[in-house]
């Protein structure tokens, strides 16, 4: 399992996903925020029909200590009952930017 992870939510606007982002690197959980604004999803939510929306999506870059930390917050400020919040392993990449990662959070 890698140290490095790529963080992947989805919010319900540009506006939330701005927040969290801000937040997210303000409190070093994160050394990077991306944002995808104006994507269409597709769910089926407590087994009802498929409903289609549209929602940004937050990607970010952390530290695998930090996973816990950034669920934990994303849960008290989403305004989703159950927020989308994954994590990826980064397992290559620029051993630069890697390090920036690491210096760039707590």
């Amino acid at each position: 399992m890698s140290d490095y992870k790529l963080f992947y939510m989805t919010c319900k606007n540009k506006v939330e996903a701005n927040k969290i982002a801000y937040a997210l690197v303000k409190k070093d959980l994160v050394a990077c925020a991306n944002i995808i604004p104006n994507i269409k999803s597709y769910f089926k939510w407590n087994n009802k029909k498929v409903n289609i929306i549209k929602e940004s999506v937050l990607i970010g870059k952390t530290v695998k200590k930090n996973i816990n930390k950034i669920i934990s917050y994303v849960k008290k400020i989403s305004s989703y009952d159950c927020p989308c919040v994954v994590f990826v392993d980064i397992k290559n990449g620029n051993k630069d930017f890697l390090s920036w990662i690491k210096s760039s959070t707590k």
